[in-house]
């Protein structure tokens, strides 16, 4: 039953290090978010950290609409990049998991 328990921490282990590269990575991958009118431009690392952020003149003018269009502009790029890091690390743990029998039964 555990004959190659050994075996399988290494895989494992080897996962776990593999997660922690994409992830790390996941800190290069930018996202643009744009806001509907054109006037306000975010961008963000695939871990959801702001990097960049564009604000036209015109939006300065009406704080209420500046506000709105932050909040919708930064949701829609995190948004994105909440997809693309649970995809990206999602790919890699799995391909990495040991096959413990059994397990593919739920």
């Amino acid at each position: 039953m555990f004959g190659d328990l050994k075996g399988m921490m290494g895989k494992l282990k080897e996962a776990q290090a593999k997660v922690a590269a994409t992830k790390q990575r996941m800190n290069t991958v930018l996202i643009d978010g744009n806001s509907s009118d054109g006037m306000l431009k975010v961008t963000i690392t695939a871990n959801r950290e702001l990097k960049n952020l564009e604000i036209d003149d015109g939006l300065l003018e009406n704080k209420t609409q500046l506000i709105e269009s932050l909040i919708l502009t930064l949701n829609k790029a995190i948004d994105k990049a909440t997809t693309i890091n649970e995809r990206e690390v999602a790919a890699v743990a799995s391909e990495g998991m040991p096959k413990i029998p059994g397990m593919d039964l739920f």
